[in-house]
Parts: C-alpha cells; sequence; structure tokens
C-alpha cells in the first residue's frame, strides 16, 4: 500500500514537493510510537527531529528542476503523505514482530506477503505482465531487488530492533541528503547553499541520536517487549 499511493502520489506532483512530504516521517513516526507504543522522547529528541524535517525541507525546496512534464499538486502531495501512515504502521508492526523473531524472518515473510497482494493488484489492474526484456535490465532488477529493497530492508530491521521507532524515523531523512550528494557526484548536479545547510542539519540529528555518552542515558526510552 505504502509504494502504491505513493508512486501515484509522485506521478501527480514534482519531485521536490515528494521529498518534502516524505521529509515529514520523522515527526509522524515519534507521535505515533509515543502514541501507540509507550515510548518516550525528551525535548531534545523532539528538538533534533523538527531540525531534521526541517533539513530535509531545504534540499527538497533547492531543487531548481522537477523531473518531467510534472507540476506539483495538492492531492499528489496529500497521497504522497498518505503512503506515510501505511509507512509508520509498517515500521511500528515490525517493530513489535521482532521482539520475538529475527529480522530477516520479519523482512522475508513482508515481502512474500508483500508480494503476493502486488501481483494481484497489477494482474487485476493491468494483467499479466510482459517478462520480454533485455539481459542488462533483468540484471538491473536484480541488482536493485537484492542491494535497494533486500539487503536495505535487512538492516534497516536489524537495526530497528535495537532502538527505538521514535529515533530510528530520523534517518529517513538522510535519504534526501545521500540522493543530493549521488546527484552532484554522479550526475553532475550543482548542490546550492540551502542544500547544503540543509545535509548538515539532517546530520546533525542522526549524530545526536546516535552518539550516547557512557554512563548516560539514551535520548529515547522505549517500554520492553511483553
Amino acid at each position: 500500500m505504502q509504494c502504491l499511493v505513493q508512486f501515484k502520489g509522485l506521478s501527480l506532483t514534482t519531485v521536490s514537493h515528494a521529498s518534502l512530504m516524505v521529509g515529514t516521517l520523522p515527526m509522524l513516526l515519534a507521535i505515533a510510537a509515543v502514541v501507540f507504543a509507550g515510548e518516550r522522547l525528551h525535548f531534545g529528541g523532539w528538538l533534533a527531529l523538527a531540525a531534521s524535517t526541517f533539513g530535509a525541507a531545504l534540499i527538497a525546496l533547492s531543487s531548481k528542476k522537477a523531473s518531467g512534464v510534472a507540476h506539483a499538486s495538492t492531492r499528489g502531495d496529500l497521497l504522497v503523505v498518505l503512503s506515510m501512515f501505511a509507512a509508520i504502521g509498517w515500521i511500528l508492526i515490525s517493530k513489535r514482530l521482532m521482539c520475538r523473531h529475527s529480522a530477516v524472518m520479519v523482512t522475508a515473510l513482508i515481502f512474500w506477503i508483500g508480494t503476493i497482494l502486488l501481483a494481484m493488484a497489477v494482474i487485476t489492474t493491468s494483467g499479466v505482465p510482459s517478462l520480454h526484456y533485455s539481459t542488462r535490465a533483468w540484471i538491473a532488477v536484480a541488482e536493485q531487488g537484492f542491494f535497494a529493497t533486500a539487503s536495505t530492508t535487512v538492516l534497516w530491521n536489524w537495526g530497528l530492533k535495537r532502538v527505538p521507532a521514535s529515533q530510528a524515523g530520523i534517518f529517513v531523512n538522510l535519504e534526501p541528503l545521500v540522493g543530493a550528494i549521488l546527484g552532484v557526484s554522479l550526475l553532475h548536479e550543482d548542490l546550492g547553499i540551502m542544500a547544503l545547510a540543509g545535509g548538515a542539519v539532517i546530520i546533525g540529528g542522526a549524530v545526536y541520536f546516535s552518539y550516547k555518552p557512557e554512563g548516560s542515558r539514551p535520548v529515547g526510552d522505549t517500554l520492553p517487549c511483553d
């Protein structure tokens, strides 16, 4: 549901607007973790989350070009935000499941269920997809499936099992930062002062949550698994 709704929203708005909407996830996740998972986030944690979201907004707003001929629309923006609620449900449910099961097992089961449901949605709306693609295309798809999907989700769940969900969400805002870095290094795009400032704020928030001086309590506390 997250991917289907988010990609539909992306088709109706610009990349910059969609990135800005995704930047709301850490704050929404922190609120949901406090309300539904009983986690506690101190003032410094809330401040870091707000700063990270602001940093993601700076990077998104610094973009001078939108891909294709898409134009920003309220409907597209709202669909991207709606997909974030599916992401929140996925993260909180995964967090609970990994109290009793390994990150690899939870990831595998999620992928199997997601594949079946997505196949049903595709066949129902568009028919059986064609399998006649070049060897290069299949290799590219396999690489994305392994490196950009399976490996990253296992690593995400492995980390999520060890930190409160309210803190894990802030690392989502590293996505626009990494995208900006790759855009400059691989695609030779220009990165302005606003984007650089946003990247610095995001890194600062991530470091704040990662660095825990010896003898001090974590910024966020989570209740033990039942």
